[in-house]
């Protein structure tokens, strides 16, 4: 292999992950502007409503019980 090909083999790993790099952050900042991702004012009212419930389990169960 002649000698000029070595430092463009040691080159070609960075550089390639580089160019990634710089691809993944160009199509994440289109991702970002999407509203399909967002959740709908149901679901958020309906997780809510599930928090709710589940810290009122959560303090019936740690409350002592009065005999």
């Amino acid at each position: 292999m002649p000698q000029s090909l070595y430092p463009l083999l040691l080159l070609a790993c960075p550089i390639g992950m580089g160019l990634m790099m710089l691809l993944m952050m160009r199509g994440g900042s289109h991702a970002s502007q999407r509203n399909d991702s967002l959740p709908s004012q149901a679901e958020v009212a309906e997780l809510r409503k599930e928090v709710a419930e589940l810290r009122a389990a959560r303090t019936r169960a740690h409350q002592p019980s009065r005999n």
